[in-house]
């Protein structure tokens, strides 16, 4: 607002304006400019989503190695030391009977061993290659929720500039609300005006006020909402830019194309697919017999009194070759076998339903940004012609030519045209950054 020092009538009206004067001036010198870029930055930094979904890369990341996959020997280190104390009767078989008493045996073995699997019928690959698969699936989701982040940044950041522009509309509004109620209240002063326009003029300046007054609150709305997305301080002020570029050249055949390459979902169905594909490889595997060969080092050391050897010691190398092969498990192989060429179709058929839903969704959503196009341009036209019907409109109301009525309704059509088009801008761009997610070339950066 920028013409607040006529008030007459009530106090209250008064003090809710000098309020907004004051908010508007605090806001002047508090604001700082956040632009687009920054606010993608900071999110891409803060958000607690992306933060949690690069923990789940990394645990797929660790996970992928020789290790996991059952390729590397294990090796396992063992100890023990032990022994007792005892009372013994011992009866001979000519009748002597001999008691000892306090009887301490001790024992004590140490050693390491070594397992390693060498053919599990293939296996270790598969496994190794399922992890692999299991990664690039981490790696897909963490793209889906960080395009999630910034397409929800995007949309946030343009609430916030379109109710930005609707407060400064609507200021404009109020400034042309205050001249009327000034000029009724010079006329009334003269002689030359009536009682009925002043009440009339107060009603619409405090019609407007209210309207701009819930603007400023739909305007704070939107600045902590995408404070929220940022996940940063939800009390951060700023302001934003005043320009929505949109990007009417998008093409449906280029972004079909790049959907099918890039959209997450798909490539998410992609690999688990693949996945479902490697887990009936892996069964069938269990078909094959299973050879381990074996090593390790020993070290045993033994004591008892009353034993035929009251000491003994051994040392020394163990080795060996183990093989297993599943002749029967109660059909269970078979039906395994079974559930994972299941599997495979249902893998099958839930990469062919993800991949209709996406290009019905592209398809509908590129209809949309099509039409918002157009209505962008009438709507613009619409601003225009608005804006010079309430300038000719004004001047002929100072002039005395015209019925405040008349004012009003050019203010009104004004008004209405600018939140016409300020939507439309707002619906047009919403749709270009839904188009870029669908097919996976919203920018990150």
């Amino acid at each position: 607002m920028k013409k607040l020092n006529y008030m007459p009538g009530k106090r209250g009206t008064v003090l809710c304006l000098l309020t907004v004067l004051i908010w508007t001036t605090q806001l002047a010198f508090a604001q700082q400019k956040l632009s687009l870029e920054d606010a993608i930055g900071i999110a891409l930094n803060n958000n607690y989503d992306i933060k949690l979904v690069n923990n789940d890369i990394q645990v797929a990341k660790n996970n992928v190695n020789l290790g996991n996959a059952g390729m590397l020997p294990r090796v396992d280190g063992s100890f023990s030391d032990g022994g007792s104390k005892q009372n013994i009767t011992r009866t001979q078989s000519n009748g002597n009977q001999q008691t000892l008493d306090g009887v301490r045996n001790t024992s004590m073995n140490y050693g390491a061993s070594l397992g390693w699997t060498i053919f599990d019928g293939l296996q270790m690959f598969t496994n190794y290659e399922k992890l692999k698969e299991l990664q690039k699936l981490g790696e897909v989701n963490a793209k889906a929720t960080i395009l999630t982040t910034v397409s929800n940044v995007i949309t946030s950041y343009y609430t916030v500039l379109k109710e930005q522009q609707l407060v400064n509309a609507r200021d404009s509004v109020l400034d042309i609300s205050q001249l009327r109620l000034r000029i009724a209240n010079n006329k009334l002063a003269i002689g030359r005006g009536s009682k009925l326009d002043v009440l009339a003029a107060k009603v619409d300046y405090n019609t407007d006020t209210s309207a701009y007054l819930q603007e400023i609150n739909l305007l704070k709305t939107a600045k902590t909402a995408l404070n929220q997305v940022m996940a940063r301080d939800l009390n951060t002020d700023f302001k934003v830019d005043n320009q929505i570029n949109i990007d009417g050249a998008l093409d449906y055949a280029a972004l079909s194309t790049q959907m099918a390459q890039l959209n997450p979902d798909l490539q998410n169905a992609f690999i688990n697919r693949k996945i479902a594909e490697l887990n009936l490889k892996q069964i069938k595997g269990q078909r094959y017999p299973v050879v381990s060969v074996n090593s390790g080092y020993e070290f045993q050391k033994s004591a008892s009194p009353t034993g035929f050897n009251t000491q003994q010691r051994a040392q020394g190398f163990t080795y060996g070759l183990t093989a297993s092969l599943n002749i029967f498990n109660g059909f269970l192989q078979r039906q395994n076998e079974r559930n994972a060429k299941i599997g495979i179709s249902s893998s099958e058929l839930t990469f062919e339903k993800t991949k209709q839903e996406i290009n019905a969704q592209l398809l509908s959503t590129y209809q949309s940004y099509s039409t918002n196009l157009d209505l962008l341009k009438i709507e613009k036209s619409n601003v225009d012609i608005a804006r010079q019907n309430l300038d000719i409109t004004l001047e002929k109301y100072r002039l005395g030519s015209i019925s405040p009525l008349e004012l009003r309704e050019a203010q009104k059509n004004s008004i209405d045209a600018i939140t016409r088009y300020l939507e439309a801008q707002y619906q047009a761009k919403l749709t270009e950054i839904n188009l870029k997610e669908i097919s996976g070339t919203l920018n990150i950066q």
